[in-house]
């Protein structure tokens, strides 16, 4: 499906990449932006990544052939009410969201018969946020997961899945509850370990942190992430995010055995474990 129009709910780190990329990769199509402050609308025309900027949803988001939000989860379904009559039946509607069963259960009743959406969530973010830290090449080689649900048209998942394809993703169509159980392990679990950890030193010794090499700053990297963004997402996925927190406890327990009982081949085989699989992980990448 050929997009004429794309408009952007929301011009932070992955909007304002979003507005980038299609720019380089897709010159012919118009792009719009909406967002929620004068002050983001006048950056945008500043930078000129816009056919038209505004805080305006109507003159955005009218006659869109792809519609995309790209602010937090908790504001899309209100976001969604609003644009529902200026959507033309034929526009598709997707997320870059990263909890995806609420996400599509909300967006899905909302927008009905009227738009055709389509959750999605590509995996490129990064612990830096707003217009000012996007990139041309944020999606390039990242994962980009689709989540359709039973209604879904077929048309509809492939358009979605071109798309993002086209910007430079690997694309996976998984269900949104098998994403959520997934991403909770692969990155809210990360997120919050990341703080843990943080919080851990600083509780001991706040001057601890100038005795840290690059071995504590690559593993709490993603720490910095905006506060307000994550707690949302931990909160909103909180049911799957204690499974794994449970999970990871007992695995704790398990490494705490093996230093209880000296058990100097079992910490070798564990450690050699995690270095082939991270191993693996790297020569994907």
């Amino acid at each position: 499906m050929n997009f004429l129009k794309i408009a952007i709910l929301g011009p932070g780190l992955l909007g304002g990449s979003l507005a980038l990329v299609l720019r380089k990769k897709m010159p012919g199509v118009r792009i719009d932006i909406w967002a929620r402050r004068q002050e983001a609308v006048e950056e945008i025309q500043a930078t000129g990544l816009a056919d038209i900027a505004s805080t305006e949803l109507e003159p955005v988001v009218t006659g869109a052939d792809l519609v995309i939000f790209c602010v937090p989860i908790g504001a899309m379904p209100p976001l969604a009410e609003k644009i529902v009559p200026y959507l033309s039946e034929t526009a598709v509607v997707t997320d870059v969201g990263s909890v995806k069963k609420p996400v599509v259960e909300a967006l899905g009743a909302i927008f009905g018969n009227r738009a055709r959406f389509v959750g999605s969530h590509p995996m490129a973010g990064s612990e830096q946020s707003g217009l000012s830290a996007a990139r041309a090449d944020l999606f390039e080689e990242s994962v980009c997961i689709i989540t359709p649900v039973e209604s879904t048209a077929e048309a509809d998942v492939a358009a979605i899945a071109g798309f993002w394809s086209a910007l430079g993703c690997k694309v996976s169509v998984i269900s949104p509850l098998e994403h959520d159980e997934i991403i909770t392990m692969v990155s809210h679990l990360p997120h919050l370990l990341a703080a843990t950890l943080v919080n851990l030193v600083c509780s001991g010794n706040p001057n601890w942190l100038n005795f840290c090499g690059n071995g504590f700053r690559d593993t709490t990297r993603v720490a910095s992430g905006p506060p307000e963004m994550w707690s949302e997402i931990l909160q909103t996925n909180r049911e799957s995010l204690k499974k794994s927190i449970v999970a990871m406890i007992e695995k704790l327990g398990e490494v705490l055995a093996l230093l209880e009982a000296s058990n100097e081949a079992g910490m070798k085989h564990f450690l050699n474990q995690a270095k082939i699989e991270r191993d693996r992980l790297k020569a994907r990448k």
